[in-house]
C-alpha cells in the first residue's frame, strides 16, 4: 500500500468568517497542519462542532464535517464514532458550547472514554451572541450578562475532565503553533477521549483574558511547558522549579537554599492517579506558572473497543447471524 504524505493546505477550505486577530485563526491553521502531520487521510476524518464562532470550524476543513447543534457536539460525534469506528473523530466546541449546554455530553464523553479528540477552545465569553459571560468567565466578571460583575465561580475544565475520570488532558496556547501542534499530535495517539483546552482570546468582547501567556515573552516567565519523563523546570533561564511541599506544590529557585535540579518534580503524564496531575492542571498566576503540554495521559479500555466486543461475543452465542438466519429461527410454513 503506498505511503502519502499530506501538507496543510490538503485540510483546508474556504475563506474563514471569524474577527481578525481571533485565535481561531490560529488554532485552525496548527489543526491541519497536525492533521497533515498525524497522516490520516481527509476522507478517514470526521470534525463535529455546536454551535457558536468557534464552531464554524469545520465549514473550513476538506474533510468529512458537521455543524450541528447547540452543545451536542460530543453527542453527534459519539454516534460518528460508533457507528464508524475507523474514522478519526475531532469534536471542536467552545467553554460556552461545549461546559454550558453541552456540559453533560462533555463529562459522560469523557466517562465512557469514546475514542474522540476533544477540543475545548476556551475563551471565556459567548462570542457569537455577542458577549455573555460563559461557565468559565472569572468570578466578578463584567460583561452584558452581569452588567455588575457575574457572583458565580467558574468552572476549571481539567476539573471537570478528571472528575469524569479522563485519561487524557493537555493545554496549549492558540498563538503557539509548535505547542498546539505537539498536543493535538499526542491527543490523536492516545487512544481513547482526549481533552485539549486551547486557550484563546476574543479580540471583540474578551480581549487579554489570556495575556500572562498569549505572546511569546509572556509565557517564558508565566507558563512551564511539562514534557513527560522530564523536570518541572521553567522561567525565562530556567531558573525556577516545582517541588512538592506536603500535600501542595511550591515554586524555588535552583541555587538558592541548596535547591539543585535532582529536587525537582519530574512530570509523570502516566500515573494513574490524578493528584498531582490535578494540581499541575489547577495552577494559576501570579504565585505559580500555567501549566502547558500533555499533563495527563493515561491507558484505559475505551468504550468503542467495549461494545465491538460484546457485539462479538453475544453474537457468537446466537443461534442466527443475519436477518435471514433470524427468520428461520421461529416456525415457518410454506403457501401454496
Amino acid at each position: 500500500m503506498e505511503n502519502i504524505t499530506y501538507e496543510a493546505k490538503d485540510f483546508k477550505k474556504g475563506q474563514p468568517r471569524w474577527c481578525p486577530g481571533c485565535g481561531d485563526h490560529f488554532f485552525l491553521a496548527s489543526l491541519q497542519k497536525a492533521m497533515a502531520e498525524i497522516g490520516v487521510a481527509p476522507h478517514n476524518t470526521a470534525v463535529i462542532s455546536g454551535i457558536g464562532c468557534s464552531s464554524r470550524l469545520p465549514h473550513y476543513m476538506a474533510t468529512y464535517g458537521m455543524n450541528t447543534i447547540h452543545g451536542r457536539a460530543a453527542a453527534i460525534a459519539t454516534g460518528c464514532k460508533i457507528a464508524n469506528p475507523k474514522l478519526t473523530v475531532w469534536q471542536i466546541s467552545g467553554d460556552g458550547d461545549g461546559l454550558a449546554i453541552g456540559g453533560n455530553h462533555f463529562i459522560h464523553a469523557n466517562r465512557r472514554n469514546i475514542d474522540l479528540n476533544m477540543i475545548l477552545l476556551n475563551n471565556r465569553i459567548y462570542g457569537l451572541t455577542k458577549g455573555q459571560y460563559s461557565p468559565t468567565s472569572p468570578r466578578g466578571f463584567v460583561s452584558k450578562s452581569s452588567p455588575y460583575g457575574t457572583v458565580e465561580d467558574p468552572f476549571r475544565p481539567a476539573e471537570l475532565c478528571f472528575g469524569a475520570r479522563g485519561h487524557f488532558f493537555a493545554r496549549a496556547v492558540a498563538t503557539d503553533a509548535a505547542g498546539t501542534v505537539e498536543i493535538l499530535k499526542a491527543a490523536q495517539a492516545h487512544k481513547g477521549a482526549s481533552v485539549c483546552e486551547i486557550l484563546q482570546n476574543c479580540v471583540i468582547f474578551n480581549d487579554g483574558t489570556h495575556a500572562s501567556v498569549y505572546k511569546p515573552e509572556e509565557r517564558k516567565k508565566n507558563a512551564i511547558y511539562l514534557k513527560h519523563g522530564q523536570p518541572m523546570i521553567f522561567g525565562e533561564n530556567n531558573e525556577f522549579g516545582l517541588v512538592q511541599d506536603g500535600f501542595n506544590l511550591k515554586v524555588v529557585k535552583i541555587g538558592e537554599n541548596g535547591i539543585t535540579e535532582k529536587d525537582i518534580l519530574v512530570h509523570d503524564a502516566h500515573c494513574e492517579d490524578n493528584t498531582l496531575q490535578l494540581k499541575l492542571a489547577l495552577m494559576e498566576g501570579p504565585d505559580f506558572p500555567i501549566a502547558l503540554g500533555v499533563i495527563r495521559d493515561v491507558e484505559a479500555p475505551t468504550y468503542n473497543d467495549a461494545v465491538e466486543a460484546q457485539i462479538a461475543e453475544v453474537s457468537e452465542k446466537k443461534k442466527y447471524h443475519n436477518f435471514q438466519e433470524l427468520l428461520m429461527t421461529n416456525d415457518t410454513w410454506e403457501v401454496k
